[in-house]
């Protein structure tokens, strides 16, 4: 994590304790009137649109929407893009519907506890305050031709009452607040001209955004040095816009400036320059791709451009997404952390598919898309249909270690990368197989992040992933939440296409908790035109221990993939059989098969054939 990061956890524990925050982020703070609201409306600055005129975009009624719209009216909330959670007509915003944990209100944000057991995870508390819902009631709006603008501006009303300014839960994380504060910018738009906006809320609304960018500003350095994730771009995001939205409120101009040399750093230190992302995770690279088609639209509409790096990582982000697509479902491999985000959903595809929002980005940048899903008219660009990417038959992306092979139907995914950045996951040489449309032996997913030990081991480790461990044990020690010790530093990986077949080989250096000198080496061979798999396994190292390999599919599979493997005496292995568990979204979890094979010998030889 590096001596600064130490240097600033301390220094930020202590004036916590001290009392920093609560000096700095003030409760109840002065009311102070900035713009008119008819000022406002008709000088309102550059946006994707004014009013609910979506140039160019068809009205679509679609029942699902509609059905959205009658739970929402009834207190039930889709949480993390999946789940529906009854909250009531009157719900307080601050007690986790998972645990009705309720937390206090008339505390300081700085003395909420992260981590409780007794609260369980904050999550729950975040997900409807973060105010994503409104994208579907817009929507809704916008395809049914109706107005649901008291029912926004309820919402937006009642959050600002029972939540003070820099109290409670809701103030305790700054991309949250970022968020809310984007997300509500995009409904004020859209409803600038609604009879339920008054001059009166307008102001109240106002006051609150000014406060929690003043929030954001005042706390984006644990942002910047101690979290340096998903976290970091947001925050610089939102202070960068903060003077093209609202150039009316003070000290906005030096935040935005700020902000964005700070959004600039964060691009070019977190994509690198392969175009994969420093969190090894699928979704949350999605994430940083929405926030991109935020950033590059408004500056273009407010003619502040970038600088070149942040375009250059922009596209090289959507060539690694798209290549690492099921172009059949949309869907990516289930791949590194995944909490349900989908920040400003546009469009009424599953959560798991992914062509919206890479799309939005293509769009934006090139003034096409690939996919033709339309959400791209929310951002005011009017794009022309190109035709689907070509992809390469095979594909690395070494400086994090992807390795991709395109064969017909079938789509192999192989996971090889040294860490410079914090790990995830103990994951490496996960073997993803796609077939079709199916994901045949898939990732297990991430379920929840404050959850029991046993389950957190099991979707973090190697036992939940198509991978090797050693004794049971993870390639990495695992430390306190999202914390790894003994991280991998040394992973070689290699793909060839021979005449007949493809080659991967790769090998890491891991386990050095359990001693010196161990590593794992694996070789995937793929037979040209055949789904069928040829894996060998050989740890080097380790001296009386058992080595297990798994392998993770659907109940539905069982009868299509054939798994067979020999340890190193050429002895076939018993097969175990076992139910486990999946988690494609986030919160659930659903009941799955793990084969697993053990040996006391260092060598598995495995092959894989699916019929169907």
């Amino acid at each position: 994590m590096g001596i600064r990061y130490v240097i600033f956890r301390i220094n930020y524990l202590i004036k916590t304790k001290i009392g920093w925050q609560k000096r700095t982020f003030p409760t109840n703070p002065d009311f102070k009137k900035h713009i008119s609201f008819i000022d406002w409306k008709d000088n309102a600055p550059p946006f994707f649109f004014y009013g609910k005129e979506i140039k160019g975009l068809k009205r679509q009624p679609a029942e699902g929407l509609k059905e959205n719209i009658e739970d929402l009216k009834k207190g039930v909330y889709t949480f993390f893009n999946k789940n529906k959670i009854d909250l009531g007509v009157d719900y307080d915003w601050v007690t986790n519907p998972s645990t009705n944990y309720t937390y206090d209100i008339s505390k300081h944000w700085s003395e909420i506890q992260d981590l409780s057991p007794d609260a369980g995870d904050i999550k729950y508390v975040w997900e409807k305050a973060r105010f994503s819902f409104l994208y579907d009631v817009i929507r809704y709006d916008y395809h049914f031709e109706e107005d649901q603008s008291q029912f926004v501006f309820e919402q937006i009303e009642g959050f600002i009452d029972k939540n003070p300014i820099n109290q409670g839960p809701n103030y305790k994380c700054s991309q949250e607040i970022s968020l809310r504060v984007l997300n509500w910018t995009f409904a004020l738009y859209y409803y600038k001209d609604s009879n339920y906006l008054t001059e009166a809320l307008f102001d109240k609304i106002l006051h609150s955004i000014y406060w929690q960018v003043h929030h954001v500003y005042k706390n984006i350095h644990f942002s910047l040095i101690s979290v340096r994730n998903n976290h970091a771009i947001t925050e610089a995001l939102l202070l960068y816009l903060s003077d093209k939205l609202f150039p009316f409120l003070p000290n906005v101009r030096n935040w935005s400036k700020k902000g964005k040399s700070w959004f600039e750093q964060e691009i070019e230190y977190q994509i690198y320059s392969d175009g994969t992302f420093l969190q090894f995770s699928m979704n949350y690279h999605r994430v940083v791709v929405q926030l991109l088609t935020w950033g590059i639209q408004l500056s273009k509409l407010n003619n502040d451009p970038f600088n070149d790096i942040v375009y250059e990582r922009a596209g090289k982000s959507l060539t690694f997404l798209i290549t690492c697509m099921d172009f059949k479902s949309g869907q990516l491999p289930n791949y590194g952390s995944n909490d349900g985000a989908l920040f400003f959903k546009l469009n009424n595809d599953d959560y798991r598919d992914y062509r919206s929002q890479l799309d939005d980005l293509t769009a934006v940048l090139k003034g096409y898309t690939e996919f033709d899903t339309k959400s791209s008219f929310w951002y005011g660009v009017n794009p022309v249909k190109n035709s689907l990417t070509d992809l390469s038959v095979i594909n690395e992306f070494n400086e994090s270690g992807y390795y991709i092979i395109q064969d017909k139907k079938s789509k192999t995914f192989v996971r090889c990368g040294a860490y410079k950045d914090r790990p995830y996951q103990s994951d490496n040489l996960h073997l993803d197989i796609w077939v079709d449309g199916k994901n045949i032996l898939r990732d297990s997913g991430s379920y929840k992040y404050n959850t029991k030990k046993y389950l957190l081991n099991y979707f973090n480790g190697c036992e939940g992933h198509n991978t090797i461990s050693i004794d049971g044990k993870n390639q990495m020690l695992k430390g306190d939440r999202f914390i790894w010790n003994y991280w991998v530093k040394s992973a070689v990986g290699t793909l060839n296409e021979l005449k007949s077949k493809f080659i991967f080989r790769g090998e890491i250096k891991g386990f050095k908790h359990l001693g010196k000198g161990i590593s794992h080496q694996r070789i995937v061979t793929k037979t040209k035109g055949l789904d069928e798999w040829f894996v060998e396994d050989v740890i080097t190292g380790i001296e009386n221990k058992t080595s297990f390999q798994y392998w993770h599919f659907s109940k539905d599979e069982i009868d299509n993939l054939s798994i067979t493997s020999f340890d190193k005496n050429n002895k076939k292995l018993d097969p175990i059989v076992e139910e486990k568990w999946y988690s494609s979204y986030y919160g659930t979890k659903e009941k799955s098969m793990r084969l697993s094979f053990k040996s006391k010998t260092n060598k598995f030889t495995t092959t894989i054939t699916y019929k169907k």
